[in-house]
């Protein structure tokens, strides 16, 4: 027992060459196809927006509910409900749910387009490369919707506006007060539950993809060494 000195055992062990389990390729095919089934998911949730949308456009189509209450609304501030006033509304709003749809539609078909662009056996800096493209266009996708929001609020502003000024509608001071502070307020509140919603739904995901992201860089940047 005179001859264990620990010490030295210790730096034998610190000297031994331990076997890596992962290899740095490993590693990169799991980061690819973690992120891939990430776009994968944006993809779906996409495509099913698509559908609830056009779910719900179709009901209140049919029902006519949303026209009607928007119609009521005016009434209550002097407007008279004429069937020109109707039509013009109903066409109005139409026009406003396909565009929607339209926009919806085509971010759809962009995430698809994108997802098939990414494969896992491509090289990894033309993957890092469409990574970053897919979080442009999702990005892209959510200022889209806000701005629609905007559109759609100055739109029926101005079909307002048009209507008090055909029908020889004047607005008091207060009403028109009274009208801005609301829209201020709708306009806010509207901005805020898309905002809170993509953030939820697609931050989670993004944030994991994003995290994928720097790892494949570090992977990326330790070949170039």
């Amino acid at each position: 027992m005179d001859n264990f000195d620990l010490d030295s055992i210790k730096q034998k062990w610190k000297e031994q060459d331990v076997p890596t389990i992962y290899q740095d390729t490993d590693i990169q095919k799991m980061l690819n196809h973690k992120s891939r089934n990430y776009v994968k998911y944006i993809f779906w949730i996409s495509a099913l927006e698509f559908l609830i949308f056009l779910l719900l456009n179709i009901y209140y189509i049919f029902q006519d509910s949303s026209q009607s209450s928007l119609l009521h609304i005016l009434q209550r501030m002097g407007v008279e409900n004429t069937v020109e006033l109707q039509a013009d509304f109903a066409h109005l709003l139409f026009g406003m749910k396909i565009f929607s749809l339209l926009m919806t539609g085509i971010f759809v078909i962009l995430f698809y387009v994108n997802y098939c662009k990414i494969k896992v056996q491509q090289s990894l800096k033309s993957f890092i490369t469409q990574i970053l493209k897919f979080r442009k266009v999702v990005n892209l996708f959510i200022l889209t919707n806000i701005a629609l929001l905007l559109v759609y609020i100055s739109v029926l502003c101005w079909f307002i506006f048009y209507i008090f000024s055909k029908q020889n509608i004047a607005f008091d001071g207060e009403t028109l007060a009274g009208f801005i502070v609301g829209l201020a307020i709708a306009t806010a509140i509207g901005i805020g539950l898309i905002w809170l919603y993509y953030r939820v739904v697609y931050g989670i995901i993004m944030h994991r993809l994003g995290k994928n992201l720097e790892q494949l860089k570090k992977i990326e940047q330790q070949k170039d060494i």
